[in-house]
């Protein structure tokens, strides 16, 4: 029998619609159909300034947009070529929010995966540290979640005051919390059932079909680009990778649950050395000028003028950055040909990625594992359908 899952949001994380062939309760063919989200996010990047394209990328993976921005800016600052230009306050800083963000990311994906698997607190206790976290970014921006807030040259203003006060609320509370969300889940019998020897992917699998982030490693492969090409400062910062062993459902769980430990490693040790400075370059060509030399200084004016009504004009060629998103391997390819706006913009999403390894989990399991197969890989539609 051929059945549709999907593409209603529940249990598939998103508007994923899966054709499922079954016999009985196994199934045997899975082919997932996208493209129900399609939003062409690089091709309206086409039309836009460098900096009006910014906020594109906070619709991609909506449940983690500073990190969007984070491997937007990079590039974008790569192609005007002042990455030396970029301070470490405004590195530190970006890993903060970008960990905080990587957390946040891990709530969602931890609570709706667990409420598909019948643990239905669990969707409750985990929004309650998120609204923590969320709380932090509205501080700093006033948007609680498309913020914009990491921007090429630096950051849209400067770190709030109450920034790292508010920060140490979280980190001092978090632990307590997340050995909570371990005695709820980790040794549970029911959840043991449900997950553990459940949609098998082999290490050999994961590296064919281009998987990256927590499905990876839990696989077994150590691989994190924060590690192997480290951007913004990640090379100061002392944290491990967590890594699976069989790469079932259980393992992608364990991964990401040790990954918030190592997060909040990373946010602890950039708030003990973060450093004073400018919160953006002060090359006037990439970035505004304070607002308070607005009003007392014609060339102050036609910089901010010129900047938000034409923008800048990155020299003509290709740059190709890779961030670590919290679903995995994020890459922009940006091409320059001297206009204000980008001539073309790719995006390697990687929820679009590890979607492609879904039926090979799937295809001889239960119908019921297809469930904790999407949530075990924590997709996104808006980056698959980008």
């Amino acid at each position: 029998m051929t059945i549709n899952m999907g593409p209603q949001h529940p249990s598939t994380h998103g508007v994923l619609r899966l054709i499922l062939t079954i016999e009985g309760e196994t199934v045997v063919k899975a082919i997932p159909d996208i493209g129900f989200l399609h939003t062409g996010i690089e091709k309206t990047a086409e039309a836009k300034s460098y900096h009006q394209a910014l906020v594109l990328t906070d619709r991609m993976d909506y449940l983690a947009p500073l990190n969007n921005n984070l491997g937007y800016s990079l590039a974008v600052e790569k192609l005007l070529g002042i990455e030396d230009e970029i301070n470490d306050k405004i590195k530190f800083a970006r890993v903060i929010l970008a960990e905080l963000q990587r957390i946040a990311s891990h709530l969602v994906w931890l609570g709706t995966s667990a409420l598909d698997l019948g643990a239905q607190s669990m969707f409750l206790y985990c929004f309650r540290e998120r609204e923590m976290i969320l709380d932090i970014f509205e501080l700093c921006s006033g948007v609680r979640m498309m913020t914009s807030y990491i921007c090429p040259g630096g950051l849209q203003a400067e770190l709030p005051a109450g920034f790292e006060k508010k920060i140490r609320e979280f980190t001092s509370i978090f632990p307590s919390r997340l050995r909570e969300y371990h005695d709820l889940l980790t040794n549970n019998q029911l959840f043991l059932e449900r997950t553990r020897n459940v949609c098998l992917l082999s290490k050999e699998d994961a590296l064919a079909y281009g998987t990256t982030g927590a499905v990876l490693r839990g696989s077994g492969v150590a691989w994190d680009i924060r590690k192997v090409f480290p951007y913004s400062g990640y090379e100061k910062f002392d944290f491990d990778i967590p890594v699976g062993s069989v790469g079932d459902v259980y393992d992608r769980y364990m991964v990401r649950m040790l990954e918030m430990e190592q997060s909040l490693r990373i946010v602890n040790q950039a708030l003990e050395g973060l450093p004073t400075g400018p919160y953006r370059v002060e090359n006037k060509k990439v970035a505004p000028p304070p607002k308070w030399q607005i009003t007392g200084s014609m060339e102050a004016l036609i910089h901010h003028f010129k900047l938000f009504t034409e923008g800048y004009r990155p020299p003509r060629g290709d740059v190709f950055v890779r961030t670590e998103s919290p679903k995995g391997e994020l890459g922009f390819y940006l091409v320059s040909d001297g206009s204000a706006k980008p001539y073309r913009m790719h995006v390697r999403g990687a929820s679009f990625a590890n979607l492609q390894a879904l039926p090979k989990m799937v295809e001889g399991s239960f119908l019921s594992d297809v469930i904790a197969a999407i949530g075990s890989i924590d997709i996104v539609l808006g980056e698959v359908d980008r």
